[in-house]
């Protein structure tokens, strides 16, 4: 299956795709249970979309890492797709990345300063324009029980 096949939602999506964007994991509590979520950005040779990484599948993945999603389940949270393994989902590494993520995030922020690296850190507050965890908010209660 490709990118642009997907539907909002759609489920046993099968795809390989490569990571080119991840964002910093977030923690969350609901009913109870703690867990954590972060945000990435994935294409193929169609597209990209939004895939969301919960828990243990965080760390698995790294920026230009080709992964294999298996039996996948697209949402849709205010107007955008997103996929995610789900309940029932997985993700498979094919491919690793060539440069550490680390590295190559340090490159294209010292690229975009003029050769001057920058560290953006988290003030804490939760302003409008920070990421927040009520955007797990939107899943379906499952998605948080392993």
């Amino acid at each position: 299956m490709e990118i642009k096949d997907i539907n909002a939602n759609q489920g046993n999506i099968d795809l390989v795709a490569e990571i080119v964007t991840k964002e910093d994991a977030r923690s969350f509590e609901k009913f109870g249970k703690t867990g954590r979520v972060c945000n990435a950005m994935i294409k193929d040779g169609s597209g990209q979309i939004k895939l969301t990484l919960w828990n243990d599948d965080i760390d698995k993945v790294n920026v230009n890492d080709k992964i294999h999603l298996q039996n996948g389940w697209c949402s849709e949270f205010r107007g955008e797709k997103q996929l995610s393994a789900g309940k029932f989902g997985k993700i498979e590494i094919v491919g690793t990345a060539a440069v550490s993520p680390s590295a190559s995030t340090v490159v294209a922020a010292a690229s975009l300063t003029g050769g001057k690296p920058t560290v953006q850190k988290d003030d804490g507050d939760d302003d409008a324009d920070d990421s927040s965890d009520d955007d797990a908010e939107y899943l379906p209660d499952e998605e948080f029980i392993d």
